[in-house]
């Protein structure tokens, strides 16, 4: 599948889309793309991709969050450099989308420039372990909802299932199935499994994305 330019990605909380986010840019900064990434949850007042802003300012890429990202003080405020970032086709954006509808009308505003260059994806990170998503048709109802609230279509869906840092490779491979039928129950694609690092060898092979950074598998 061709690489698209923006890439958001949005779920249910608990779902690990921060996780995958930071984890996505780094892999492609690591394959000669130049990224930059964007946080955009205004409801979570601890704006978890600010916790990797160590490690992806080490690696050259940008990140874009509030200013008042991690702080006491909540303010649901987003800078103008998150424009910048849909509109120069230049750079490749990942997104970080708040958790649920709400998180995602941030994204409305930004909706106009990404529908008219049409050269995203839109990923539904989905956390079979999570009280609201174990099923496909549960997982639906959250998707729909995020749909409505940021006005953009999801195109593809990551399983990132896991009951932290107890997961094992057997949990993951549990949730295959059920991934499998939210992909024919909407027509989208898997794009790959989100699994711990130490677990990437008993998947060798598969399509999966391991996760380094963030111990706690959250948002």
């Amino acid at each position: 599948m061709p690489m698209k330019r923006v890439t958001l990605f949005a779920g249910h909380y608990g779902s690990g889309k921060t996780n995958l986010a930071v984890n996505f840019a780094l892999d492609l900064h690591h394959k000669g793309y130049d990224v930059q990434i964007a946080d955009l949850d205004i409801v979570n007042p601890y704006f978890r991709t600010k916790d990797s802003a160590e490690e992806l300012a080490a690696a050259g890429i940008r990140l874009i969050s509030p200013a008042y990202a991690n702080s006491n003080v909540d303010l649901p405020a987003l800078p103008q450099e998150v424009y910048g970032l849909v509109q120069n086709r230049s750079i490749y954006a990942i997104m970080d989308i708040g958790g649920d509808e709400r998180g995602a009308l941030a994204l409305g505003r930004y909706r106009p420039y990404i529908l008219e260059e049409n050269d995203f994806e839109m990923v539904f990170v989905v956390n079979f372990y999570r009280p609201l998503t174990r099923t496909a048709e549960e997982a639906i109802e959250v998707m729909r909802e995020i749909e409505a609230a940021g006005g953009i279509p999801f195109t593809a869906i990551v399983n990132n299932s896991n009951i932290g840092e107890e997961t094992t490779a057997d949990d993951v491979r549990a949730t295959f199935a059920e991934t499998e039928r939210l992909s024919q129950l909407t027509g989208l694609p898997v794009l790959f499994t989100g699994v711990k690092a130490e677990l990437a060898a008993a998947f060798e092979g598969e399509s999966i994305l391991p996760l380094r950074l963030q111990k706690k598998m959250i948002n």
